[in-house]
């Protein structure tokens, strides 16, 4: 495992993190044996979040005695100072840990929750009281919509900036990435595998590592899988013209019906959350049912508000079918809502 400087911190951390919303579907023994695999082959950095169920107990369970020698990433979607602050102090308890590493503001990609989160009261001022008082050590950001991540990366807030990126999704390549490199701000890659529509792993990993200065956090549901996908990412990755050709392939085969979650759909004239409606099906395949149907249920319980007006898809810069998807995604949530009722 190689080991980079964490942007400007002062701070190097494995180059390959560990993303924790698979082991929301494990249990606590089979997810400490999973986190203790990846720590046993160098991983040190981890990343959660407040939103990912019990995430954050089964990486204290499986990581307090060795708290020195990991750095520990987590989130809140809270903009507001009070409950952002009480979800430093909640993630410390279940961590057990007397402090966060990087603290990260999640998902922002309007600037109204930006305005919220800046403004006075917002979760900045949570997380800056936090830092003096020695809880949080670094705060990050984390978005979908790339002209917010690069505004987040300039602007001297940040020490880290949390997008996607993998060949389905490489925008980033273009200017978030030299920016972030030139601005001494570390980039994490969420969504290597892209959210799991890409099923070769030595395919996405080679790309990775074909664009260097980033942190990809894939996800990891078994120690076989550390095995597994951390052997792939240490291998020689030299892309071939055969691979250029494989990945070009699965994005025009993806293309069609993949949500990159931008949100240039929205605001939906008649209330349905559409972003949080294309994504259902990955995260049922990376959640359990019952957990994501109850962790997207207040976005699929707007999805019968759709009246297929079209709307949607006039700002939709990559001209998905969105109201025919919704469909079949609220069809599949219907189906885990009924099996769990």
């Amino acid at each position: 495992m190689r080991y980079l400087p964490f942007g400007s911190t002062g701070v190097s951390v494995s180059e390959a993190g560990f993303g924790a919303i698979p082991i929301i579907r494990l249990s606590f023994a089979e997810a400490g044996k999973t986190l203790k695999r990846a720590f046993d082959m160098g991983v040190t950095l981890f990343d959660t979040a407040n939103a990912y169920h019990d995430s954050e107990e089964k990486i204290g369970a499986a990581l307090s005695s060795v708290r020195d020698k990991i750095f520990l990433a987590t989130k809140t979607m809270k903009r507001d100072g009070p409950t952002a602050a009480e979800h430093i102090d909640l993630s410390l308890k279940r961590m057990r840990t007397d402090y966060i590493d990087l603290f990260q503001f999640h998902q922002v990609a309007k600037e109204s929750d930006w305005e919220k989160i800046a403004g006075p009261g917002g979760a900045m001022d949570a997380a800056l009281k936090a830092r003096d008082q020695g809880k949080i050590r670094f705060i990050g950001i984390t978005s979908h919509s790339l002209p917010m991540a690069i505004k987040f990366t300039g602007s001297g807030l940040f020490s880290s900036v949390q997008f996607p990126f993998n060949f389905i999704e490489a925008a980033a390549a273009e200017e978030l990435h030299p920016l972030a490199k030139e601005k001494g701000v570390a980039v994490l890659s969420m969504k290597p595998f892209g959210g799991g529509a890409i099923a070769d792993a030595d395919l996405a990993f080679k790309f990775l590592r074909s664009h260097g200065g980033h942190f990809p956090i894939p996800g990891f549901d078994s120690p076989e899988s550390v095995e597994q996908i951390l052997k792939i990412y240490e291998s020689p990755n030299v892309v071939t013209d055969e691979d250029r050709a494989a990945m070009a392939a699965i994005k025009d085969e993806l293309g069609g019906q993949f949500c990159r979650r931008c949100e240039y759909c929205m605001p939906c004239p008649f209330g349905v959350n559409i972003p949080g409606g294309m994504i259902y099906p990955l995260q049922a395949s990376r959640m359990s049912p019952e957990v994501s149907r109850n962790f997207a249920a207040p976005a699929m319980d707007t999805v019968p508000q759709c009246t297929e007006c079209g709307v949607c898809m006039t700002k939709c810069p990559y001209t998905l079918p969105i109201p025919e998807m919704l469909k079949k995604h609220y069809e599949l949530y219907a189906g885990h809502k009924e099996a769990g009722s």
